[in-house]
């Protein structure tokens, strides 16, 4: 088990924050012959760093998980975050923070996630929609795991007919005429809708410039899907930024036409960021 020390941390937590929890090939390799450890140790060791962008209002559980993207080489931090004053079911899962922060910044294979803590039933599920769900591996405290020992008799896209999987990487062709960023564009087709078809994808901007962006991430056993506009705080969250001293500029949802169903959770979320913001709310 690999101890960093409180310098080293600190060292470790400003890179994540500047990079908003992905830690490049490049900083793996240094971080792993710094640390003196393999690739899966320094998973494991990252999970104090990971839990430091935990905001739990509410429980004051602070969950922190680091997954890794066999394709690019990459890790990324995830952690819980929960929303004062709104229904416990909203909450973004440390599991989902990791593998939505992969998904929306370019990973393909996410292949193992180390936890701080034993993912609930909700995150086994949430992760069993990926394409690497058969040889997924969980790294926690008490040893190593495959998704199928911690999820026996699964339920999965396959039972709904779905012969796609979150992470696919499927990409929606298809023109999006509104007065939008090319970037929210380009997440709105990456979205994994299967079973709604509701395109879906969220876009934050600070004052200072700063864009975040989210993707609507479906599951078939429906309440585990991540909003858009959850993904997109999440995001945020691993900037280091508290979502109730954010300073923001403005935030767009845009959604499908005939299938729209996020702009209520939206504004619900939306109520832990600073200000009356008003949401920009796009259909097409």
């Amino acid at each position: 088990m690999v101890i960093i020390d409180s310098k080293t941390e600190e060292y470790i937590y400003d890179i994540a924050k500047q990079s908003n929890g992905v830690f490049a090939s490049s900083v793996v390799s240094e971080l792993t012959k710094k640390l003196n450890c393999d690739r899966e140790q320094l998973q494991q060791a990252l999970l104090v760093v990971a839990a430091k962008f935990s905001q739990a209002p509410i429980s004051s559980f602070f969950v922190g998980a680091v997954a890794f993207d066999k394709i690019t080489g990459n890790l990324y931090l995830g952690a819980n975050l929960e929303f004062k004053h709104q229904a416990l079911s909203l909450v973004v899962h440390a599991e989902q923070a990791a593998i939505n922060n992969a998904w929306v910044n370019g990973a393909h294979e996410i292949t193992s996630i180390a936890i701080n803590a034993a993912p609930c039933g909700f995150c086994r599920q949430f992760m069993n929609e990926l394409s690497s769900a058969g040889n997924l591996s969980i790294l926690l405290p008490t040893g190593k795991y495959t998704l199928s020992e911690l999820l026996p008799c699964d339920f999965g896209p396959g039972d709904l007919g779905n012969a796609s999987s979150l992470m696919a990487n499927d990409v929606s062709d298809i023109d999006i005429d509104l007065p939008i960023s090319e970037a929210l564009k380009q997440h709105l087709r990456y979205a994994y809708v299967p079973y709604t078809q509701n395109l879906s994808a969220a876009e934050l901007v600070l004052k200072d410039g700063r864009a975040f962006y989210g993707r609507y991430a479906e599951n078939a056993a429906y309440s585990p899907s991540l909003s858009p506009m959850n993904s997109v705080l999440s995001q945020l969250a691993l900037a280091g930024e508290a979502l109730n001293e954010a300073d923001v500029e403005r935030i767009t949802l845009v959604e499908k036409a005939g299938n729209e169903n996020q702009k209520s959770v939206a504004q619900a979320v939306m109520t832990s960021l600073k200000g009356n913001l008003p949401l920009i709310h796009h259909v097409f």
